[in-house]
């Protein structure tokens, strides 16, 4: 993978561990050759991945919305910035800058982003491997859904297999470097169409 888009909060949270997890992924990026795309800013969990990137001179890519440019968080070192007008504009760019897509803690905005790029992937539109860095467990309660989504019915399997999860950077992008995706051609069955 030439390069990987990182979806992660704007607010550091209250768990050191996982601004560590942050700035380590982005030393592994680095050291990697591996480019990071992500949201643009200079803040939290993001700022932290983006400030580690660059300090193992690694390549950064931002994808920022207009309106929190003029907020004065556009983070002002990076190796290109993309301005953008809506939040959709932004994930589909950074879907279009990268070859695989990985999730830290987060809020809402996040959730919403890794859902978007996992659902693409579950209607066929990509075939990217999309992991989540599980630093600390704090993904573990949503992992608990989803394979409750799975026991209920309302998840194949196959497709919640498709998010890769790892506690630590190394893990994750081996995950990511030997996914591959396994086509599951309809959900609904035939009966009820």
């Amino acid at each position: 993978m030439e390069s990987i888009s990182v979806f992660c909060g704007s607010s550091e949270g209250n768990d050191g561990k996982i601004v560590e997890a942050a700035r380590e992924l982005g030393r592994v990026l680095s050291s990697n050759g591996i480019t990071l795309v992500y949201g643009g800013t200079k803040v939290g969990l993001m700022g932290a991945l983006a400030n580690s990137t660059l300090a193992g001179h690694g390549r950064v890519i931002g994808v920022i919305l207009d309106f929190l440019k003029a907020k004065e968080i556009l983070h002002g070192n990076l190796d290109q910035t993309i301005i953008v007008e809506s939040m959709h504009q932004r994930k589909l760019k950074m879907h279009e800058l990268s070859q695989g897509v990985i999730a830290l803690p987060g809020g809402f905005g996040t959730l919403e982003e890794l859902f978007e790029m996992i659902t693409w992937s579950q209607l066929g539109l990509h075939f990217k491997p999309i992991g989540l860095l599980n630093a600390g467990g704090f993904f573990d309660p949503l992992l608990v859904f989803l394979d409750r989504m799975v026991s209920k019915g309302f998840l194949k399997p196959e497709n919640r297999n498709m998010l890769l999860v790892d506690d630590s950077c190394t893990g994750l992008l081996a995950k990511m470097q030997t996914y591959r995706p396994q086509f599951v051609p309809k959900w609904i069955d035939k009966e009820q169409t």
